[in-house]
């Protein structure tokens, strides 16, 4: 058994405009530090509509197609740009996710990072922002439990920004538990800790300035309670690495080594729930050697645990 690592080069077509964080060199960034990683490498296929539609209405759906151009950009709002490539990034972003779900499912593969690009976590259900056009775990998710008949899938998102996306794809589903660590106040403005859902969601909102310590003590004390409890059969992580001290869109101050530790800490409750299952996808993360060595450190940890 081994780690997957999925990805496309189609994703590299995804063109923002110049000086948008969200940029080509993100992917470039992440697959040059895995490129000595003895990993099971696999192109990422097109998401079908069915698969989209399991979190979005077709309504969404129809309107990202209409508005991707043949040519130049399409803004969607301040942050959301679509070339012409977009799309066709979009539907393999969301279609590495579920194929990363496939092959941890059936033993293809032990765990599974999905190196993907537009990311997918603010994406909510009938509107495209901060980057994401889909709900790319939320699909995987939902994916697993219809189609493998799991009954729990646990999403954790450790990107600096609130996943508002996820949480109002899932927020009405008991069976996929979201939790969240987040700086706040921050983009997107959502995650405050009252905000549970039909008692699935978790946000714990973080300061400005939370380093290693903080970050670890809300972990030990709410996240990893949380989930082992809800004993999940799939672990599925939105693995944004934008709180790093080096980032430039926020102010915490984790340091790579903090990625290494949490996702020991998420592979030792997929141990013990769930066979080892963990799906990992690739949300934030924009100062671009911090992303790669962050991305190395949390992939290394995969792969140790998936032998």
């Amino acid at each position: 058994m081994t780690t997957a690592l999925i990805s496309h080069d189609d994703c590299l077509n995804h063109v923002t405009p110049p000086g948008h964080p969200e940029q080509v060199a993100r992917l470039d960034a992440v697959l040059g530090a895995l490129k000595d990683f003895d990993l099971l490498r696999v192109k990422a296929p097109l998401a079908a509509e069915d698969d989209l539609l399991r979190a979005h209405p077709k309504a969404h759906v129809d309107a990202i197609h209409a508005a991707a151009p043949t040519e130049g950009w399409r803004s969607l709002d301040a942050d959301t740009h679509m070339s012409p490539g977009t799309l066709t990034a979009a539907y393999r972003a969301a279609g590495g996710v579920i194929r990363a779900v496939d092959m941890v499912m059936t033993g293809e593969a032990s765990n599974a990072f999905a190196a993907m690009r537009p990311p997918g976590h603010h994406a909510e259900r009938q509107t495209a922002m901060g980057f994401c056009f889909f709900g790319n775990v939320v699909i995987g998710a939902k994916h697993a439990l219809d189609h493998h008949g799991l009954d729990r899938v646990a999403i954790v998102d450790f990107d600096v920004h609130h996943g508002n996306g996820t949480q109002d794809l899932v927020e009405d589903d008991p069976r996929i538990l979201f939790c969240s660590t987040h700086q706040s106040p921050l983009y997107p403005g959502t995650g405050a800790a009252h905000e549970i859902g039909v008692d699935n969601v978790l946000n714990v909102p973080l300061p400005n300035g939370t380093g290693s310590k903080g970050f670890r003590d809300a972990m030990e004390r709410l996240v990893l309670p949380r989930v082992d409890a809800f004993a999940p059969q799939l672990l599925i992580i939105s693995a944004g690495f934008d709180a790093h001290a080096a980032d430039p869109l926020a102010g915490m101050e984790l340091q790579t080594e903090d990625f290494a530790w949490v996702t020991d800490r998420l592979c030792d409750l997929a141990e013990k729930h769930c066979d080892g299952r963990v799906v990992s996808s690739l949300e934030g993360g924009y100062d671009l050697p911090a992303l790669g060595a962050s991305a190395a450190a949390h992939v290394r940890i995969l792969e140790e645990r998936g032998r």
